[in-house]
C-alpha cells in the first residue's frame, strides 16, 4: 500500500533550511529502503486532484529523476532498478500515470506525460508495455473525451515518440499514431491547445513516418495538414508547423519536389510578414535544404564509385528569389546584438543561411549579392552598411578563388578603413569579415593569398589598432589575427612574412587579455587562443628568441593566479578559467620549443619551475584546470624525456586523483592520455608506479559508473605501458588480456543500426588492437611466448573486423598492424594459425588496394612479416 507522503513533499520545499533538510533526508531514506513503494506513493500523489499543487509538482520531478539521468552510468542503474520492480506494482504505477493525463490540473497532466515517456523508453523497446499506444489512442477516438484529455494525450504521444526508436513500433501503430496526430491538427474540430500539442507530436513522430512518406497519397495529406497549420491564427502553432517543415526537409528531402513551390511561398510570406519566432523557422527550412544539398555534393565526389543520394538542386532553382529574400533580412538587426552571447535573430539567421547558400551553389551567388553590397556599403544608415558588410562576409566560403579574388582585392582597403566606422555594429561585422577573408583567401602554401608583402604592414597596423576597440570588436579582431597567423603556418620553412610583427602582436594580445572593460572572460579567452595560434604557426628559427622571452612572462602570470583572492564560487571559477588559459599557452610554448633540438634547452632550463607551477595549480582543486594542466604536463613529459622521472613522486597523487574522477570523466580521459605520454618519456623508469596505475585502470574498465568514452583510451594506455616496461608487463598480462577479450566480445554484439554506438565500437576496436600491438612489441626481446595463448583470439578478432563493411579506416590500420606484430614477435610457434586463418591474404589484398598510403604501407609490412614466418 502506498504511504502518505504529502507532508514530506511540502516540507522538502520549506523556506526553513532545517525543516527542508530533514524532509529531504526522510524522502531519500524511503527511496533507498523501499523504492517500489516510494514510486507508488509518488504516483498516487501526482494522480490525486485533492492534493496541493506543490506536493504534486515535486512528486512528478522525483518520479522522473527515479527513471532517467543525464549520466549514462546512473541511467543504467535506474533502468535496472525499474526492471526489478514487481510487475503488478509497475502496472499500478502506470495505471495511475495514465489516469493523471486526464487531470483537470494542467501541470499534473504535463508532468505525467513526461513520466509516461520515461517509462516507455525503458519498457517499449523490451515489448513490456504493448497496450500503451492503444490506451492513449482510445482517448482520441472516444466521442466524450474532453479537449484537455486530447491535448495531454497528444503531448504524451509526442514525448513517447521522442524517447523511443522507430524500430520499437509496428507499422499499424505508427499509422494509428499519425492518424490521431493529424486529426488533432484539424482546425475545424479542435481548439488551439489540442492543435499545438498535435503539431508538436507530429514533429517527434516524423522519424517513424518513413513508410507513410513513401506513399504519395499519405505523404500529400500530411504535407497538406502541415502547410495549412503553418497558416494558423496562432503564432505559436505556426512556429510548430514550420519546425515540422524543417524536420521534413532534413528527413524526407528526396520527396519534396512536388511541394517546393508551395513551400517557397509559405516561407517567403513568413520571412517577410510574420513574427520573428515564425520567420526564424522559415529561414531554418532553407538552411536545412542547403545542409542536405551540401552533404549530397560531398558524397557525390567523382572519386567514390558509390551511387550518390538524389540531389534535386532546390537551392539552385530558387536562387533568384531566395537570395533577395535573405538579403532583406540582413537589415533587421537588433541594437545590442553584438554584446549578447545567446542572441539569435532574423538578421543573423538570414546571414547564416546566405553563407550556406554560397557553399551550396558556389560562384552563382556572387552576381546576386554584390549589387546589394555596392549599393548599401556607403549609405549613411548604419543598418545598410552593416548588412552590406555581413552579406559580403557571408559569401566568402563556396565560390571559387578565381571568382572571389578580384572583388576581395578591390574591397580589402575599404574594409580596413571601415574598422574606424562610427558605428560599433559595423566595426564588429567588418572585423568578422576580415577574419573570413584571411580564413578562406589567405593560403600562401597553395599559391594564393590576398595578403602581400606590400599590404601586410597596413593590415597588421589596422588589426593591432582595432585590438583597442570595444571588447566585442576586439574579440572579432582576435579571430582575424588567428586566421592571419594560421595562413602562414605552412608557407615555407625558411622564413615567415609575419615574423617581424610577432613581438608587437604578442604584446597587443597580452594587453587585450588583461582588459577589464566588458565581459572580460570572452575577450581574454579569445586573446589567449589567438596567442596560442600565433606561437604555434610561427617560424621557430626566426621566433625562438621571442617565444623564449614569452615563456617567463606566462609563468609569472600563472604564478600570480595563486594569489588571487578567492571568496565566492564565482571567484573560484574566474581563477580556474584564467589558469586554464595560461596552462594552455604554456603547453603550446613547450610543444613549439621542444620540436627542435636547438630550442629544447629553453624548456629544460625552465622545466623545474614550470612543473612546480602545475603542481600548485593542481593544489587549487579545480577540475577544469586539471584538464589544461594535465595536457601541459603531457607536453612537458615529451620535452624532458627521462628527466621527467624526478617529478613523478610529487605528481603521482594527482594522476591517481585524475584516474578516479568519474564525475568529470573528461579529466579522467585526459589523465589516461597523459600517463601514455609519461610512459613514452620514461620507458622503464615508470615501473615503480605501474602496479598502482594498472590497478586503477583495470578498476576503471570494470566499473559501470565510468563514462564509456574513457574506456578505449585505457586499452591504448595498456599498450603504452607494455611498450615502456617490456617483459615486466608479464605480471599484468593475464588480467589485461582477459578484459581485452571481454571487450572484443562486446564489440561483436553491438547494434550496428545505432550510429553513436558504432562510433564507440570503432574507437573500442581500434584501442584493443593498439593494446595488442603495444603488448606484443613490449615482449619482442623477451617473453614473446607469453602471447602464444592469445594469438588465436587476436586473429579471430581481426577476422571478425575484416568482415565488417562499416568499420573505420583507423580500425583497419590498427588490425593490420596488430596482425603484423603477432607474426613478427611470436613467430614460429603460431605458424599453423596463420595457415588456418585463410582470410588474412584476402584482407591484406583489400588493404593494398586502398587509397590510404599509410594503410598500404602497414599492409605491405604485415604481408612481409607473415611471408617471412611462413617460409622459415
Amino acid at each position: 500500500m502506498a504511504m502518505e507522503i504529502t507532508q514530506f513533499l511540502l516540507a522538502a520545499q520549506s523556506a526553513d533550511a532545517r525543516v527542508r533538510t530533514e524532509a529531504e533526508g526522510s524522502l531519500k531514506q524511503f527511496q533507498e529502503q523501499n523504492l517500489p513503494q516510494f514510486l507508488l506513493s509518488l504516483s498516487f500523489e501526482l494522480a490525486n486532484n485533492e492534493k496541493p499543487s506543490e506536493s504534486r509538482r515535486l512528486a512528478g520531478i522525483l518520479l522522473k529523476n527515479s527513471l532517467d539521468a543525464k549520466d549514462s552510468g546512473r541511467k543504467e542503474l535506474l533502468v535496472k532498478q525499474w526492471c526489478a520492480i514487481d510487475l503488478a506494482l509497475k502496472s499500478q504505477i502506470k495505471e495511475l500515470l495514465l489516469r493523471t493525463i486526464g487531470s483537470s490540473v494542467p501541470e499534473a497532466r504535463h508532468t505525467s506525460a513526461q513520466v509516461i515517456a520515461k517509462v516507455a523508453s525503458i519498457e517499449v523497446p523490451q515489448k513490456q508495455w504493448p497496450e500503451l499506444v492503444g490506451s492513449l489512442l482510445s482517448n482520441m477516438t472516444q466521442q466524450e473525451s474532453p479537449a484537455h484529455l486530447k491535448q495531454s494525450t497528444l503531448e504524451t504521444l509526442g514525448y513517447v515518440c521522442e524517447e523511443i526508436s522507430h524500430h520499437d513500433l509496428v507499422q499499424d501503430e505508427v499509422n494509428s499514431v499519425l492518424t490521431a496526430v493529424v486529426q488533432g491538427m484539424n482546425q475545424a474540430a479542435n481548439n488551439a491547445e489540442v492543435r499545438l500539442a498535435a503539431t508538436k507530436a507530429l514533429l517527434n513522430a516524423l522519424d517513424f513516418s518513413q513508410t507513410n512518406f513513401e506513399n504519395e497519397m499519405e505523404r500529400s495529406y500530411i504535407m497538406k495538414m502541415v502547410c495549412e497549420t503553418a497558416c494558423a491564427k496562432e503564432a505559436v502553432i505556426r512556429q510548430a508547423a514550420f519546425e515540422c517543415l524543417v524536420s521534413i526537409a532534413s528527413t524526407y528531402y528526396e520527396v519534396l519536389e512536388q511541394y517546393m513551390q508551395t513551400l517557397f511561398e509559405l516561407t517567403a510570406k513568413a520571412v517577410k510578414e510574420d513574427e520573428e519566432s515564425v520567420a526564424l523557422q522559415a529561414v531554418e527550412f532553407w538552411s536545412t535544404i542547403c545542409d542536405e544539398e551540401i552533404d549530397r555534393q560531398e558524397y557525390d565526389s567523382p572519386d567514390t564509385g558509390d551511387s550518390s543520394p538524389p540531389h534535386s538542386g532546390f537551392i539552385e532553382k530558387a536562387l533568384p528569389h531566395l537570395v533577395p529574400m535573405l538579403l532583406e533580412t540582413l537589415e533587421k538587426q537588433e541594437e545590442d546584438q553584438d554584446h549578447e552571447d545567446d542572441v539569435w535573430n532574423i538578421s543573423m539567421a538570414g546571414g547564416t543561411c546566405l553563407g550556406l547558400v554560397a557553399r551550396t551553389v558556389g560562384d552563382g551567388i556572387v552576381p546576386l549579392v554584390m549589387p546589394f553590397v555596392e549599393i548599401n556599403i556607403r549609405k549613411p544608415n548604419w543598418r545598410s552598411r552593416e548588412a552590406a558588410t555581413y552579406a559580403f562576409g557571408s559569401i566568402l566560403e563556396g565560390p571559387t578563388i578565381d571568382k572571389l579574388a578580384p572583388m576581395v582585392a578591390a574591397g580589402l582597403e575599404f574594409l580596413l578603413t571601415a574598422t574606424k566606422d562610427e558605428n560599433n555594429h559595423v566595426r564588429d561585422t567588418t572585423a568578422w569579415t576580415l577574419s573570413r577573408i584571411f580564413e578562406f583567401l589567405h593560403t600562401p602554401d597553395s599559391g594564393f593569398s590576398v595578403i602581400s608583402p606590400q599590404n601586410l604592414p597596413r593590415i597588421v597596423g589596422v588589426l593591432l589598432e582595432s585590438m583597442k576597440d570595444v571588447p566585442n570588436v576586439a574579440e572579432k579582431v582576435c579571430g582575424a589575427i588567428y586566421n592571419l597567423a594560421q595562413g602562414y603556418e605552412d608557407a615555407g620553412a625558411s622564413s615567415s612574412l609575419l615574423s617581424p610583427y610577432l613581438t608587437e602582436i604578442i604584446q597587443h594580445l597580452l594587453a587585450a587579455a588583461e582588459r577589464t572593460d566588458g565581459p572580460e572572460s570572452k575577450l581574454r579567452s579569445a586573446s589567449y587562443e589567438t596567442l596560442n595560434e600565433v606561437v604555434r604557426c610561427s617560424n621557430l628559427l626566426e621566433a625562438s628568441g621571442i617565444i623564449g622571452q614569452l615563456l617567463p612572462v606566462i609563468m609569472v602570470k600563472l604564478g600570480q593566479t595563486m594569489d588571487l583572492q578567492v571568496v565566492s564560487t564565482e571567484d573560484r571559477e574566474k581563477q580556474a578559467e584564467l589558469q586554464a588559459s595560461l596552462c594552455g599557452v604554456l603547453q603550446v610554448i613547450i610543444q613549439k620549443l621542444s620540436s627542435k633540438d636547438e630550442t629544447k634547452p629553453i624548456v629544460m632550463q625552465n622545466a623545474d619551475q614550470i612543473m612546480m607551477l602545475f603542481l600548485r595549480v593542481f593544489g587549487c582543486h579545480s577540475s577544469s584546470v586539471h584538464e589544461e594542466a594535465m595536457l601541459a604536463i603531457g607536453a612537458l613529459a615529451y620535452a624532458t624525456g627521462a628527466e621527467f622521472a624526478k617529478y613523478m613522486p610529487e605528481l603521482f597523487k594527482y594522476l591517481q586523483t585524475g584516474l578516479q574522477n568519474f564525475e568529470e570523466y573528461q579529466v579522467c580521459s585526459i589523465t589516461v592520455g597523459v600517463i601514455g605520454d609519461i610512459c613514452r618519456a620514461l620507458d622503464d623508469k615508470i615501473l615503480p608506479f605501474c602496479d598502482q596505475i594498472m590497478s586503477l585502470l583495470i578498476q576503471n574498465l570494470q566499473s559501470d559508473a565510468l563514462h564509456r568514452s574513457v574506456k578505449p583510451p585505457i586499452f591504448s594506455c595498456f599498450g603504452d605501458i607494455a611498450l615502456a616496461i617490456g617483459g615486466h608487463f608479464e605480471r599484468y598480462v593475464a588480467t589485461a588480456l582477459q578484459i581485452m577479450q571481454g571487450a572484443a566480445q562486446v564489440c561483436a554484439q553491438m547494434d550496428t543500426l545505432d550510429e553513436e554506438l558504432m562510433d564507440y565500437g570503432n574507437q573500442l576496436r581500434r584501442s584493443i588492437f593498439e593494446a595488442y600491438s603495444g603488448i606484443l612489441q613490449g615482449f619482442k626481446d623477451a617473453k614473446a611466448e607469453l602471447m602464444v595463448p592469445y594469438a588465436q583470439h587476436l586473429l579471430q578478432f581481426v577476422e571478425l573486423v575484416s568482415k565488417d563493411s562499416l568499420r573505420d579506416e583507423s580500425v583497419t590500420k590498427a588490425a593490420v598492424a596488430a596482425m603484423g606484430d603477432l607474426a613478427d614477435v611470436v613467430g614460429e610457434k603460431i605458424k599453423p594459425l596463420f595457415s588456418n586463418f585463410t582470410f588474412c591474404g584476402e584482407f591484406l589484398n583489400e588493404c593494398l588496394d586502398s587509397e590510404d598510403d599509410d594503410l598500404k604501407d602497414t599492409a605491405r609490412w604485415t604481408q612481409g612479416m607473415i611471408a617471412r614466418l611462413m617460409v622459415t
